[in-house]
């Protein structure tokens, strides 16, 4: 027997046997235990003993001991131990560590919060450099407002300035903006190629060709005869079929996802991160650790609109208090006497935390508004900075030329108003 249908057959039969909360199925299948996280560790004792010896280490034995100990990094739970992703510790941990230091010294407060926007824009190209999906960013965003609801509820509402009212419109626009957060999370429109000889096209099924003759006009053509033989287009799947007859296999060819297998609909694209086509893919947003699509999109400018009213209302309360008888746009620049008791001066750098924060968020607003008013989506606008037929503004804000606007008034809201290139953005 084969060392891979052995590792599966010994992993189908141990998930057949109940697990108690502390034993888990490891990545080779077999049943294991918390209590035994330190035994089995191969290489990690060959690595501990190279480097003793000062001799360098095998080819992949760094990442064999990583993915080892993100395997054994679990906690117990009912039916087995839970396995937890090391990428949300760091803002649990970071964040609150961070922000009381900062409170101690106004320099402290100086040095960290200019630094967090790099270390977290540095992070974030080196995940998208690697084509990674991280969580990192998710569990930053929610503890933030957890912590910072946390901060204002100990420190600010203590000193009678703050009325029940006030909290109580705070709560309501928090809660109302993690409802939006969770519809926004939902599916954005994901296009599966799923391969049916019983069905057509029009009943949810794409009969596409194999990987032998992914991309080739064989391929297309087959699509095209699918097409045909469904008399309805009763999706957007259907929609893409249908183009082939109507613009050619050339055109549709462009459309042509090879890693789905499957022809586009008028404005979809691949998200390379999630793996799948997206209905009117406007971009992978690492916030929401998700795409922002056709289904999901108003959802998402609802939750960015109510964060920035959430944000900037908590703002207002908070300087208000710690800062009496000064106008809040000063008071954010100016407040003396902050740094003198650790109270305020905790408050207060949470307060600019908030802002660097909300100003990040509102210029993704901007640009995602900026967009609509156009008719275009981010990744539209991409293409059209590639292919020259947009030009940039303000180091991120789009303005699509004359070319573009024209294209777009004449197709409508559901057709693409610029031509792309071969290749998958």
């Amino acid at each position: 027997m084969k060392p891979g249908k052995r590792r599966k057959k010994a992993k189908e039969s141990a998930m057949e046997e109940p697990l108690c909360c502390c034993e888990y199925i490891d990545q080779r299948g077999k049943k294991n235990h918390l209590v035994a996280c330190c035994c089995d560790c191969e290489d990690l004792d060959a690595g501990c003993d190279r480097w003793l010896t000062c001799r360098s280490l095998p080819p992949g034995t760094l990442e064999r001991i990583a993915d080892t100990t993100l395997d054994r990094f679990r906690i117990p739970w009912l039916k087995g131990a839970v396995k937890i992703n090391i990428s949300l510790i760091p803002p649990l941990v970071l964040l609150p560590v961070f922000l009381h230091i900062a409170a101690l010294h106004f320099l402290l407060a100086l040095v960290i919060l200019t630094s967090f926007p790099v270390v977290v824009l540095w992070y974030y190209y080196l995940t998208h450099r690697r084509k990674g999906r991280t969580l990192f960013f998710l569990s930053l965003g929610l503890f933030s407002l957890g912590y910072m609801y946390y901060v204002f509820l100990q420190e600010v509402v203590p000193r009678g300035h703050v009325g029940n009212t006030q909290v109580v419109i705070l709560t309501c626009g928090l809660i109302l903006m993690l409802v939006a957060l969770s519809q926004a999370k939902r599916d954005p429109g994901y296009l599966v190629g799923q391969k049916s000889n019983d069905k057509s096209p029009c009943q949810g099924s794409n009969d596409l060709p194999n990987r032998k003759v992914l991309g080739s006009s064989n391929g297309l053509h087959g699509a095209a005869l699918s097409g045909i033989a469904s008399s309805h287009a009763k999706n957007d799947e259907a929609m893409g079929y249908s183009r082939v007859l109507a613009e050619g296999l050339d055109k549709a060819q462009e459309d042509w996802c090879t890693k789905c297998q499957l022809i586009r609909p008028p404005r979809a694209g691949h998200c390379r991160l999630c793996g799948v086509c997206v209905r009117r893919l406007d971009h992978h947003c690492v916030w929401i650790n998700s795409c922002v699509g056709e289904r999901n999109h108003r959802a998402f400018i609802l939750a960015l609109s109510l964060f920035l009213l959430t944000s900037v209302y908590g703002i207002t309360l908070t300087l208000d208090t710690i800062c009496r008888g000064q106008s809040i746009f000063i008071a954010l620049f100016y407040c003396p006497g902050t740094y003198k008791d650790y109270s305020s001066a905790l408050s207060f750098t949470c307060v600019w935390y908030c802002a660097i924060v909300t100003a990040g968020m509102g210029y993704i607003l901007l640009v995602q508004l900026l967009n609509i008013s156009y008719n275009v989506t981010e990744r539209e606008a991409r293409l059209a900075l590639r292919e020259d037929t947009g030009r940039r503004l303000l180091g991120g804000i789009y303005w699509v030329l004359t070319r573009g606007l024209k294209i777009t008034a004449l197709m409508g809201p559901t057709s693409r108003p610029f031509q792309e290139t071969g290749s998958q953005p």
